[in-house]
């Protein structure tokens, strides 16, 4: 639908979105297509850092999903992480239309020092919250269990998680189901 670098280029404020938000290279723009049903509807690197604007993706009239900037370990200039913080900011912070948030978390990392700022930050806001547990694939099934059900104690019972992957398909239903709620809106 569009591609904003900064908030004057967002789309109309109106409508129903939900945000994928997550370190770099924890595999947001996969669970976007995923969860969309549309293999190349987010741009997809292993290169950390190529998410560099927010992408907003129609699913819908008036419903949207977007695909966030990374933060953490992305290689680019300190003026570019700036504008994205500016503008991941303003768009958590203030977007009307923000129905609910999907963070991403590499299974393997847990969650991060940045993780858990983003969700101390988000609180205020009480945007219902889902955290896909992403690449649980790279882990045996005990040790996925495991690192689930210590990351569903440190997180609390406000949030959902699932464990998600994209080469089985993992956690796609339980986040496309959370997704469709956020975006129907309050009955």
């Amino acid at each position: 639908m569009k591609s904003a670098a900064s908030p004057a280029d967002f789309p109309a404020d109106t409508g129903r979105e939900v945000a994928f938000v997550g370190r770099s290279n924890s595999g947001k723009s996969t669970a976007v297509n995923l969860v969309a049903g549309a293999r190349k509807l987010a741009r997809v690197s292993k290169t950390p850092g190529r998410t560099q604007l927010l992408n907003f993706f129609s699913v819908g009239e008036d419903r949207r999903l977007v695909d966030l900037p990374g933060y953490g370990f992305a290689r680019v200039p300190p003026e570019i992480q700036a504008r994205w913080r500016k503008s991941l900011e303003a768009y958590l912070g203030e977007r009307a239309s923000l129905a609910g948030l999907v963070v991403t978390m590499d299974i393997r990392r847990g969650m991060t020092r940045l993780d858990e700022v983003l969700l101390r930050w988000l609180e205020p806001r009480e945007l219902p919250v889902a955290v896909l547990l992403t690449k649980a694939d790279k882990l045996s099934r005990g040790a996925a269990i495991a690192q689930e059900r210590a990351l569903a104690r440190e997180l609390g019972s406000g949030v959902k998680l699932v464990r998600f992957s994209a080469l089985t398909g993992d956690g796609v239903g339980e986040a496309q189901a959370w997704i469709d709620t956020w975006l129907a809106g309050p009955k």
